[in-house]
């Protein structure tokens, strides 16, 4: 007889979001509902910025002039607040973030809204002043991208998901 965690279909989610303290002030953005809500799938948590060799903590960053999608056009930088350039780190993370989705045949992930890396919907403007700005992050942006499906906590918590 097969076990029931075999056949749980597979879904990648921001690690903060499942309480790791891995964001870049070294504190989660745990959401119990959520993590509730995942039990029928098998949950890979992942932080891109960790997976592309970022320290916890880091300084905060941001997109500037633009979004994930223009980050990977070549277009917009990942900077801190000083002007470094950390837009290789983010690429490296979204990349490994990918070659998970590939290998367990991921369709779906959750990630941590307004990040740069994981917003799916809503990003900071690159100013540093909290001001948010439709777009999504360079993670985010990849996945779209290769036909995976993403969404923030808040979409799949209000039913938002085609996933099944």
């Amino acid at each position: 007889m097969m076990s029931p965690d075999f056949i749980k279909p597979s879904i990648i989610v921001s690690a903060c979001l499942l309480g790791y303290k891995c964001r870049y002030n070294g504190k989660s953005s745990y959401f119990p509902i959520l993590v509730s809500s995942l039990k029928q799938y098998q949950v890979i948590p992942v932080c891109p910025e960790v997976l592309g060799g970022l320290p916890i903590p880091r300084p905060p960053l941001e997109i500037s002039n633009g979004d994930g999608n223009g980050v990977w056009a070549g277009s917009a930088l990942v900077l801190n607040e000083q002007g470094a350039n950390f837009t290789s780190e983010f690429q490296k993370g979204a990349l490994n973030v990918l070659k998970l989705c590939r290998k367990h045949e991921i369709k779906m992930a959750i990630l941590k809204e307004k990040s740069p890396s994981c917003g799916s919907n809503q990003i900071y403007d690159g100013t540093f002043s909290k001001r948010i700005i439709p777009g999504s992050g360079v993670t985010a942006s990849l996945l779209k991208n290769e036909g995976i499906e993403v969404i923030s906590e808040q979409e799949w918590l209000m039913g938002g998901s085609s996933f099944a």
